[in-house]
């Protein structure tokens, strides 16, 4: 009886001693996870509303875990920073603050076109023949011409094809903003296109015109037909062309 005696109050011991340590361990895991580090991704610079994120803008900072945003871009490689490039914002990020998710959103129809317009420069979609608008990508450069009758010296009509738009950048090509899709999204994207396309004889694709340009190329639709050639990549010299028309070929 004696041993039981002695022996009870050991177990109760024990387990109080166990379940103290228990604790103990909890309060320090939860110490340690609240104090721990991580890297954030964060604002360099103030950066409005609708602005189409880019590297320079962005800085990783190191700072405690219970400090992060739940939705923050966590940095754990050199690379990860990209996660947030050619993404859009939705509100204004001011400098230092984190970058979050719920902030952003991709570049697509949704962030609208005007994201992708060069400062000075206007926003025009112009019909394409499908075929040639899947072969043009966003970011490409091309020209423009417009088929239409002129009015000879004689009071004759003759039809010529004039050159009036050189090295004119594309920012779209359909809902395509040149956001970086993969061959999945990409496929989903094209299937949904065609779709629509399949009820229209023209595509579209997007331009960025200066004001004068983009005044002529209203012009060129209302007066002809215009058809629209691809340069090739890094091909931006401009030279004057001289009007085309079939009695100047056979001349």
């Amino acid at each position: 009886m004696e041993k039981k005696g002695v022996l009870v109050p050991m177990v109760l011991a024990m387990l109080a001693a166990m379940l103290y340590l228990m604790v103990l361990t909890s309060k320090e895991r939860a110490l340690t996870n609240a104090y721990e580090t991580g890297q954030v991704l964060v604002a360099a610079v103030d950066i409005p509303e609708r602005t189409v994120i880019k590297e320079g803008m962005v800085t990783p900072v190191q700072m405690p875990r219970k400090f992060m945003e739940q939705d923050a871009f966590e940095v754990k490689t050199p690379s990860d920073i990209k996660m947030v490039t050619n993404l859009v914002t939705r509100v204004r990020i001011p400098k230092g603050d984190q970058i979050t998710q719920s902030a952003l959103i991709s570049l697509s129809p949704q962030s609208g076109l005007s994201v992708k317009i060069p400062p000075g420069y206007r926003g025009m979609i112009l019909p394409v023949d499908p075929e040639m608008k899947a072969l043009i990508k966003p970011g490409d450069r091309v020209d423009v011409l417009v088929t239409f009758d002129a009015v000879m010296a004689d009071n004759r009509k003759e039809k010529v094809t004039a050159t009036i738009l050189q090295n004119v950048l594309v920012v779209a090509v359909g809902t395509n903003l040149g956001q970086g899709l993969n061959a999945k999204e990409a496929k989903a994207l094209a299937a949904k296109e065609n779709k629509t396309a399949a009820f229209s004889e023209k595509s579209m694709i997007s331009l960025a015109l200066n004001p004068n340009e983009a005044q002529y190329l209203a012009l060129a639709l209302i007066q002809g037909r215009t058809t629209v050639i691809l340069r090739g990549l890094g091909d931006i010299e401009m030279h004057p062309m001289e009007m085309a028309s079939f009695r100047k070929l056979f001349k």
